[in-house]
């Protein structure tokens, strides 16, 4: 085992495994830019390097500034976590070439997977099915016309070194194709060094389905099951399942062996999803592409498992064989998971940055919450908007929905706008209740809150008052402090954040009716 590892990573993924470091006794090596000097992961870590200015390409995309503090920290291994380098080949090689461990797979098998195209090739020579569409990249707008053609409208371009829905385009006619052809190369070129775009058939109304996986430096290959990844915004998931609503033993082994063929095929190691289309209409799934890295959802599949994923990747990648057969996994209860982002849902979903004036995390049964910011921290205007990720476990769906309604209200953020008052509407909207998902989710949401049809459902007002309630307190909070600032001496030396909360409450409960609609920050 190691005794130190260099965690390439922010926010709260690298808090995520600084705590998995410290269950199994390795010292955490934390790097930060000169943004996040005083980030939560920082003051976790028992030791951090600064490594560049704020902006990524200087700090956490520099790999030659984090190889370097890596060997002078002593440390044995490198965790890229997520984003960033997680993906990168040419950082992996480099780490190795270094004389240290990468947590993750060989660069070989993340080029291949890398790359939409030669994944979908890959996919196919392990025979397993593939999105109808083209398995190499579109060199002129005439052969994408022609290939649209062939294919029939609607399709979809995407950039084939692409992810988090950069570079795609769904193009209904022929009349919209030279747009989106342009656009979607331009944004390809800018988000991943690579304008290569390819097109595929459209399926619709597709359920999006994932299979975690797991293999060692022994040539054992588990799948851990199905995560439901369909309720997404712009291409990027925002809720998470496990497992599926469809829940199908059946279509969990085959979408389960499918996924392993393709692990197996490229000689994986470490943690990997595969990610397929799955159609309900017709009951048949198609390969989508593999994230070579461990995904942000992944506390869901923990949840239902009982698996740690993140030990797990780190004692794979120090020799060690998988602590579980596939014979050992099985599927407790069911999890979701809410991606709690710095946005305002009002405004498009426009980033939020800012201090974190009042934070206060969920907790009680069923509920974990993986966060990577706390009161008083700064949301950089630098990267990721993303502040936790909020999981709910119950012993049924319904259970996990109950609880997940309940912890939604029970969160609380000021100084910044939060995602929290969208998922709040979005646990109460029957669609979403009878599980009735696919790609097209969000949308359909969008019209009904339009056209004026409530998704809340019987508990809209309650959830209104509660947003209204945490609104006043966090205006409450933010008062007193600006009166104890203003005149220090007539403040007393003992007076706590409680009580201020406590008296913030009082005032609440005799003004709830008085606050009109839309007030609240959280």
């Amino acid at each position: 085992m190691f005794s130190k590892i260099l965690i390439a990573n922010r926010g709260e993924i690298a808090v995520r495994i600084i705590r998995a470091c410290r269950d199994l006794g390795v010292t955490p090596v934390a790097v930060f830019s000169e943004a996040d000097a005083n980030a939560l992961h920082v003051r976790m870590s028992d030791e951090a390097c600064c490594i560049g200015p704020a902006p990524s390409a200087q700090s956490y995309l520099n790999i030659e500034a984090i190889i370097a503090t890596a060997r002078k920290s002593g440390a044995e291994a490198i965790h890229p976590g997520y984003g960033f380098l997680g993906e990168n080949a040419n950082f992996a090689r480099a780490v190795m070439k270094a004389g240290l461990t990468f947590i993750g797979p060989s660069p070989e098998a993340m080029e291949v997977m890398g790359s939409k195209t030669s994944a979908r090739r890959a996919a196919t020579a392990a025979g397993v099915s593939v999105v109808p569409g083209t398995t190499e990249s579109l060199q002129t707008f005439v052969e994408a016309r022609e290939t649209a053609a062939s294919f029939g409208y609607p399709v979809m371009l995407k950039a084939a070194a692409g992810g988090g829905g950069k570079g795609m385009r769904q193009v209904a006619s022929e009349d919209e194709l030279r747009s989106a052809f342009d656009t979607a190369q331009a944004e390809a070129l800018s988000a991943f060094g690579n304008q290569e775009i390819y097109l595929e058939k459209v399926v619709e109304h597709p359920r999006h389905i994932e299979i975690q996986l797991f293999a060692d430096q022994h040539g054992n290959v588990v799948h851990l099951g199905e995560r439901e990844c369909s309720i997404q915004r712009r291409h990027q998931k925002v809720i998470e399942e496990c497992p599926s609503p469809i829940n199908d033993p059946s279509l969990r082994e085959r979408m389960g062996a499918a996924a392993i063929k393709i692990a197996e095929a490229v000689n994986y190691i470490g943690a990997g999803t595969v990610e397929f289309l799955f159609s309900d209409a017709t009951r048949e799934f198609y390969f989508l592409e593999m994230n070579t890295r461990l995904q942000v959802e992944h506390p869901v599949t923990e949840l239902v498992t009982g698996f740690d994923l993140v030990r797990e990747q780190i004692t794979v990648a120090a020799g060690a064989r998988l602590s579980f057969r596939q014979e050992d996994v099985q599927w407790r209860g069911h999890a979701i998971e809410c991606r709690v982002y710095a946005e305002d849902p009002e405004n498009n979903f426009f980033p939020s940055p800012g201090k974190i004036t009042f934070l206060r995390v969920p907790s009680g049964p069923g509920i974990r919450d993986d966060g990577g910011v706390s009161e008083g921290d700064e949301v950089s205007i630098h990267y990721d908007p993303m502040i936790s990720k909020l999981a709910a476990w119950g012993r049924t769906r319904a259970e996990a929905i109950d609880r997940l309604r309940r912890a939604l209200d029970e969160y609380a953020v000021a100084g910044i706008k939060t995602t929290l008052p969208f998922f709040r509407e979005i646990v109460r909207d029957q669609e979403f209740i009878d599980g009735r998902l696919d790609t097209g989710f969000i949308a359909r949401f969008n019209e009904r809150r339009g056209t004026g049809v409530s998704p809340v459902g019987a508990h809209a007002q309650d959830a209104h008052a509660t947003q209204q309630d945490i609104a006043i307190v966090a205006a409450a909070l933010a008062y007193a402090r600006a009166q104890r600032n203003a005149s220090p001496n007539n403040q007393p030396a003992d007076q706590s954040k409680w009580k201020l909360a406590g008296r913030a409450g009082g005032l609440s409960r005799k003004a709830i009716r008085s606050v009109p609609k839309g007030r609240s920050s959280v």
